[in-house]
């Protein structure tokens, strides 16, 4: 293989994909794989490919940006969002929440979010932000079509009222899919979405650095209204959270707290 770093420079041009905020050595193994896998004997000769056909870029912007997802992961966390944190919100923030999904894949999170909160509200009040930096997982998303096993975590009740079966998938109902709006987004570089009243962002950032991890850390702050919500994954925690400006309420949610931040400065 040839220049890694210069293969680094190459993507970020075609694809606005800074690779030198994910750890390299487990990048690189997946991006290895793809090259071989395409019989390329060098980053050159790669990029000369993904150049000239379509199906082999979007296959490479596919496989940089891990789409693995579920409804209601973690379903323990999700309860606590049900009973404490859509309540709290609602009480504070009045019922047109704005809530942005950040790197949301093939939509299973923002598709749960407006699920889980039409147990509070009525749907026509609720609203989601999703973005993504892959134009396929969105695609995907809006079509709504999910395997059994994507949608297992989801409340009975839930299930029986917003999908449908079709052959061996399962159809999310229109009247959830109009409640979320999809864009695309890259956190590494795109302008943040302002006045949040809670950022949902998980199992994504486990593949940055430390360094670009804070970034988003911040910027998230940043993006939130006081006392706003951050929930991340169950393999996530934000070093330094205080002197950014969260108050940590459970291990994977953090509010906005300008108190907290002033202490720690």
């Amino acid at each position: 293989m040839d220049n890694y770093e210069a293969f680094k420079n190459e993507v970020l041009k075609l694809t606005k994909i800074d690779l030198s905020a994910y750890k390299e050595k487990q990048m690189r193994r997946r991006i290895d794989s793809l090259v071989a896998k395409r019989n390329c004997k060098s980053y050159s000769d790669y990029v000369k490919m993904l150049t000239s056909d379509k199906s082999v870029f979007e296959e490479f912007v596919n496989f940089l940006t891990i789409n693995v997802s579920e409804f209601y992961r973690n379903p323990e966390q999700w309860k606590l969002l049900d009973q404490e944190f859509f309540p709290e919100l609602i009480k504070k923030f009045g019922k047109n929440l704005r809530i942005w999904s950040a790197a949301c894949s093939t939509g299973d999170e923002p598709y749960s979010l407006v699920m889980a909160l039409s147990r509070h509200l009525d749907l026509s009040q609720i609203k989601i932000i999703a973005t993504d930096l892959d134009k396929q997982v969105i695609a995907q998303a809006k079509t709504g079509l999910y395997s059994e096993k994507s949608i297992a975590n989801v409340p009975d009740d839930l299930k029986k009222k917003y999908f449908t079966q079709v052959g061996k998938s399962y159809q999310i109902s229109d009247k959830i899919k109009s409640r979320v709006q999809f864009k695309e987004h890259n956190l590494l570089k795109d302008p943040y979405i302002k006045d949040c009243d809670m950022i949902v962002c998980r199992n994504v950032l486990i593949y940055f650095t430390e360094e670009a991890k804070h970034d988003v850390y911040v910027k998230f702050e940043e993006s939130l209204k006081e006392h706003g919500i951050l929930f991340i994954g169950s393999t996530e925690q934000v070093i330094d959270y205080k002197k950014i400006g969260y108050k940590r309420r459970y291990s994977f949610f953090y509010e906005k707290d300008a108190e907290t931040k002033a202490q720690n400065k």
